[in-house]
């Protein structure tokens, strides 16, 4: 790796900020030390030191630096930090600084992470982990990633590959050496008797209904129902911000507003959808067929209609069947007549669950948050026990599954063929290294540490 660029990046927050820290990672971060501050400290011990400009020698700060030679640092490489007041002209001078020296550059979103993704510091599943923990915004999401980055479902892919290797073994010592007398007959049974035991321990971790990556992703409530009912309202009421327009003319909202939110320690993703009519208009009705769309995959539906006009008219949602747990909330109570009593009307069996509200007043807006809040604790209940968060470690398993299943089908047979089963094992065993990044992982790579932030 020596041949290769020294990068660096500020490592920290958002300046102006109290400290700012400049990372430099790769071969020449020992030069560049001994540009800015004159010499290289004593390894993985603070030093108070004055950051020079080397092409004029005028000081740029006081500050704190650390150095860790490799092959003992995060990246494998030669690491320094330099541990700065956080001002714009402070991290501007550094940076430019370190990019006039020759073999520095830059450094690119996650590369410091890819880098030690490269030198077996991490694996693959750790990296998705750490990239989660950084985008964490509720408690749950975080203790879920923390796990993720120190091993969850990696360590347990590593073991379940090792296993998938020693049963190989077998098949292959079958094949090779059939002939030889010391050679026992029955290794093909063994090894498919493993086989079995791995794949109903893949399959039990695949039956979790999907509540690590829903955990990951967060709740969806869609909140929906016909034009000028006060959906963007009821928006605005729970995000408690104006997040959305609201007018007194149906059809403001054309597209779909998202607001993440933070229920009770867990995530929440609100979508605010289109009115949903009988429209000729080319552009309203793209609005309603996406409203229609993300409410039919959302977790919750809000079905928010105007009370004075539930009284007359009883309808039900027009989501169809595809839409499961739909909550009608019946908006606008401050504007209803007093002598017309909500509870007594008769009910719709389409809803789970009603509400009454003035989402511009906020009376019974607490109920509706309450149930929301009951409603995620018990859809997360057992999400932080999941070990798979992702749809590639899900389809890495899957797939382990299905190599599984083919060299069983195959040992089932009244001649198995050996090699086919060692083939089937083989496939198994390398997608599991494909999970961890193992093997033949050059495809992901990109998608994967596009969205670290640079510097990390």
């Amino acid at each position: 790796m020596s041949d290769r660029s020294t990068i660096f990046a500020l490592s920290s927050g958002r300046l102006p900020a109290a400290i700012a820290v400049v990372r430099i990672s790769g071969s020449q971060a020992g030069v560049a030390l001994e540009k800015l501050i004159g010499r290289v400290p004593e390894p993985r011990k603070a030093a108070l030191v004055r950051v020079r400009d080397p092409a004029n020698g005028e000081p740029i700060d006081e500050a704190l630096a650390l150095w860790f030679p490799a092959p003992h640092s995060e990246t494998g490489e030669d690491v320094a930090e330099l541990q700065l007041h956080g001002g714009h002209a402070v991290v501007a001078g550094v940076l430019g600084a370190l990019g006039a020296i020759p073999g520095c550059r830059l450094a690119e979103p996650g590369e410091f992470t890819r880098r030690a993704f490269e030198a077996g510091r991490l694996d693959l599943t750790a990296v998705e982990g750490l990239g989660d923990l950084i985008a964490a915004e509720t408690p749950a999401q975080r203790r879920q990633a923390f796990r993720q980055l120190k091993g969850l479902i990696g360590d347990r892919a590593e073991a379940w590959r090792r296993r998938l290797i020693k049963a190989l073994a077998l098949v292959e010592a079958r094949i090779d050496f059939s002939d030889e007398a010391d050679v026992p007959e029955d290794l093909i049974g063994p090894a498919l008797h493993a086989a079995q035991q791995l794949r109903g321990e893949i399959a039990a971790v695949l039956a979790d209904g999907r509540r690590g990556e829903r955990l990951r992703e967060g709740l969806v409530v869609a909140i929906a129902g016909p034009p000028n009912a006060g959906k963007s309202a009821l928006l605005n009421r729970l995000a408690r911000r104006d997040a959305a327009i609201v007018s007194p003319y149906a059809g403001t909202t054309r597209d779909v507003i998202e607001v993440h939110l933070d229920l009770d320690g867990f995530p929440v993703t609100l979508l605010d959808t289109a009115g949903i009519r009988e429209s000729n208009e080319p552009i309203e009705q793209e609005g309603m067929r996406r409203a229609r769309e993300r409410a039919v995959g959302a977790d919750v539906v809000l079905w928010v209609v105007d009370a004075a006009a539930a009284v007359k008219n009883n309808n039900g949602h027009g989501l169809g069947e595809a839409a499961s747990e739909v909550w009608l909330v019946e908006n606008k109570l401050d504007l209803l007549e007093k002598e017309s009593p909500v509870e007594d009307r008769p009910q719709n069996s389409e809803y789970r669950f009603i509400y009454f509200l003035s989402a511009t007043s906020g009376e019974g807006v607490d109920p509706l948050v309450a149930g929301l809040s009951a409603h995620a604790n018990a859809f997360f209940a057992s999400a932080e026990s999941g070990v798979v968060t992702r749809t590639r470690h899900r389809q890495a398993l899957e797939e382990t599954v299905a190599a599984l299943d083919r060299a069983l089908a195959e040992g089932e047979k009244p001649s198995e063929r050996e090699e086919l089963i060692a083939e089937e094992l083989r496939a198994a065993a390398t997608v599991l290294g494909r999970l961890t990044g193992r093997v033949d992982v050059e495809d992901i790579l990109d998608v994967i540490f596009r969205d670290f932030c640079i510097g990390k």
